[in-house]
């Protein structure tokens, strides 16, 4: 008999188990149940079985790589290495040790976990479910919403809907991160969101430090410390607690260190949210009506990339805010190149999207690094850009001035010791030594790696 502590039924509605199948466990003398039903405090729906129950060593051995098959070939980590791990194997805790004697809310808004998908190893994505339902206070995961974004075998997703919580939906044809997402965000019944790559491993109390900053006030993003999860024998790393996101002017995310000011400044609470100029994206979380007003995702980006630098902008240039959240961590796979095709170079079209809607004339900076993404086409955003004005958001200025000066130092630096490049010049086109201007001259005054 197991006694969970923290069980949440909202209004004191007393449960009935009566049409479910009862696992036993003994209910908090808090919760008001119809214990002539069912004494039980989870309830698994027919057919439905507990994580604990899942069969894993049916449903990975099913796709295991045989002798003489590269092991990275299919998803460009060590597929052999990933499939010994048990499902729910222990990962250190990461965290400060100012995280582990926190006491989190328990009144906190239940989140829908959406999880896209296409041709994930079967142990990576059940380790990521299993993670979130371990991990997580019960009463705070309402369902995982599996997206399979058309695997080429349907029973990767299909197999993990047996699960408790699990809910799956398989689009019938590819279609991408941000429009699978926003599939799985439309099917949500929760009042806040959660986004996950399909390759994560949760740490303890990873949920309630981020719901705690969404419920106190719906306009911010948070994203939880990542840490890293080797490619190669899948060992759980710790990352460093002082980095924020951002960028260079050829728009691929990067980590930034603080600067030796901020870092002193947090001496004294090392805990506290960070605010970052940019998400990497695969990580999230986000109330649910306001992703709705902002506009959830850029339908018109395919495949992967660009989207986090779209909807960071797109966040602190309409009222909201980034913030990355210590006490949470999760781990990540992270690849040294994609296990999938980017059709039509969808990377570059997603951030040419991105730059042509969120920038202002600051995007000719954009072309300036990558002369070829001008040949790019990049579609139709006048629907983007009537949301942007709708929003009131501010101008791409605001943000370098007010959340990303670091990067606007870039730019006077550069042109400051540059006098050959003229802004009238750069902003009509004309753009004389960019390569120098741009990339080797920062690099050489050491401001960016």
């Amino acid at each position: 008999m197991l006694h969970l502590s923290a069980v949440h039924n909202e209004k004191k509605k007393p449960i009935s188990c009566l049409t479910l199948h009862c696992v036993k466990y003994i209910f908090p003398a808090s919760v008001d149940v119809d214990s002539t039903l069912c004494a039980c405090d989870v309830c698994v729906s027919p057919g439905k079985v507990r994580w604990q129950d899942f069969d894993q060593d049916l449903y990975v051995g099913a796709t295991v790589v045989r002798p003489g098959q590269d092991p990275y070939a299919r998803n460009k980590f060590n597929q052999v290495e990933s499939d010994k791990l048990r499902m729910d194997r222990a990962v250190p805790d990461t965290r400060h040790d100012h995280c582990r004697h926190k006491q989190w809310k328990t009144d906190l808004p239940p989140s829908s976990v959406v999880i896209t998908f296409h041709n994930e190893a079967r142990s990576a994505l059940l380790r990521t479910v299993v993670s979130v339902l371990k991990k997580s206070p019960l009463h705070l995961v309402k369902e995982i919403i599996l997206v399979d974004d058309y695997s080429d075998n349907p029973e990767d997703g299909a197999l993990l809907g047996k699960i408790e919580k699990i809910r799956v939906l398989r689009n019938d044809r590819r279609e991408g991160l941000m429009r699978s997402r926003v599939r799985g965000a439309d099917a949500a019944t929760a009042p806040v969101l959660t986004f996950l790559d399909s390759h994560c491993e949760c740490n303890d109390h990873w949920l309630e430090p981020l719901l705690e900053r969404v419920a106190e006030d719906k306009s911010r993003v948070v994203s939880p410390i990542i840490d890293v999860i080797n490619m190669d024998n899948f060992q759980y790393v710790g990352a460093s607690a002082d980095l924020k996101g951002g960028f260079d002017w050829n728009l691929v995310f990067k980590w930034d260190y603080m600067t030796l000011e901020q870092r002193r400044a947090r001496q004294g609470n090392p805990i506290a949210p960070i605010k970052t100029p940019m998400i990497a994206g695969g990580l999230f979380v986000m109330d649910k009506e306001y992703f709705e007003k902002l506009g959830k995702y850029d339908m018109m980006m395919d495949v992967w990339g660009g989207e986090n630098l779209e909807i960071s902008f797109r966040v602190w240039q309409c009222e909201g805010s980034l913030e990355i959240i210590p006490c949470s961590r999760v781990g990540h796979v992270f690849r040294k190149q994609h296990p999938y095709t980017f059709p039509g170079g969808s990377g570059t079209v997603n951030t040419r999207r991105a730059a042509e809607v969120w920038m202002d004339e600051y995007k000719n900076f954009y072309y300036a690094a990558v002369p070829s993404a001008r040949n790019v086409p990049y579609g139709n955003i006048q629907s983007r850009l009537e949301m942007k004005k709708r929003l009131a958001c501010k101008p791409f200025k605001w943000y370098l001035e007010n959340v990303y000066p670091e990067l606007s130092i870039l730019v006077k630096l550069d042109f400051r010791d540059a006098p050959n490049i003229r802004w009238s010049n750069l902003f009509g086109g004309q753009i004389y030594s960019a390569e120098y201007c741009i990339n080797s001259h920062i690099r050489h005054l050491g401001l960016v790696s």
